[in-house]
């Protein structure tokens, strides 16, 4: 098989965004199949690749709880054998918080494909993230919706799914506030409350981290500064031997008490700096307005 034949795998919780996953990659040119038999992506691949006038060689797929177990649990096997015959395989698994899929299957009252007479709505969610726990072990990315938009998750399948070149680590520095929540799809989390914070000065507040004055600000204090140099030689270290492991994902989130001030900045000071040294990075600010993923 060509080097050039991509597969896409979209799993994880329903009514965490999977269909709008496979929709815009259906509009980027997909092969695209929805609750697809883990069992058959051989022959999914093998059928679709075929020369011909229909062939395709850039495939997503939708895989759910529905599955069999013994299928669930034999697919990192299967995604193995696809990488070693020559089909780029990413593995995304989507999810949410308990209370974001509550609501957003009462807004749209949709039955839950796990919901059986006599079982509620929150004991199916919890059944679904039970038979998925062998998927999200071996995700390639895990992205959590529960803040996203249908256009920011948009945003992210665009430039850190479709856009990822072969073997590239595609690394996301995220800016959050503590008072929102830690982001559960990090892989690491800085902590910057420590830090002077510029919330407490009358003409900075605001403006956030974006605006030149906090910049200047927080560069002048020597805590904040020193806290850079210390994750930046931290991640200098540590994102090679990512990349040695041919990972394709890597996403580090950055936090402050309200994630408007502190940690943009930081964010956009590591994301400046880490371009010297690897490409792609993206950052994304999860409490400002306009907060879809841009690339340095």
């Amino acid at each position: 098989m060509s080097d050039e034949n991509r597969l896409i795998i979209i799993s994880g919780l329903s009514g965490s965004g999977k269909s709008v996953a496979l929709h815009v990659l259906e509009d980027l040119g997909y092969y695209c199949i929805d609750n697809m038999p883990a069992a058959l992506l051989p022959s999914l691949i093998d059928e679709v690749t075929k020369p011909g006038e229909n062939s395709a060689n850039r495939i997503a797929v939708g895989l759910d709880a529905r599955n069999r177990q013994d299928d669930i649990v034999a697919l990192p096997a299967q995604i193995l054998a696809l990488q070693k015959s020559g089909v780029r395989t990413d593995l995304l698994f989507l999810q949410a918080n308990d209370d974001e899929l509550l609501k957003r299957y009462g807004e749209t009252r949709r039955r839950h494909p796990l919901a059986k007479a006599g079982i509620e709505l929150r004991a199916a969610i919890e059944r679904e993230r039970g038979l998925l726990a062998p998927v999200i072990n071996v995700a390639d990315l895990v992205i959590d919706t529960s803040r996203k938009s249908v256009y920011e998750l948009a945003d992210v399948i665009r430039e850190r799914v479709d856009r990822r070149l072969a073997g590239s680590l595609s690394i996301l520095l995220q800016s959050f506030g503590y008072k929102h929540g830690i982001p559960t799809d990090a892989d690491f989390v800085f902590d910057l409350r420590c830090l002077p914070n510029p919330y407490w000065q009358a003409e900075l507040r605001s403006l956030n981290g974006l605006d030149a004055p906090v910049a200047e600000f927080l560069d002048s204090e020597e805590t904040f500064v020193r806290m850079y140099r210390d994750i930046l030689a931290f991640l200098q270290m540590w994102i090679p031997e990512y990349d040695k492991t041919n990972r394709g994902y890597l996403t580090v989130a950055l936090g402050c008490t309200g994630g408007q001030h502190r940690s943009v900045h930081m964010t956009e000071k590591l994301a400046r700096a880490l371009t010297e040294i690897h490409t792609p990075v993206h950052t994304r600010h999860n409490e400002l307005a306009g907060r879809s993923v841009s690339t340095n």
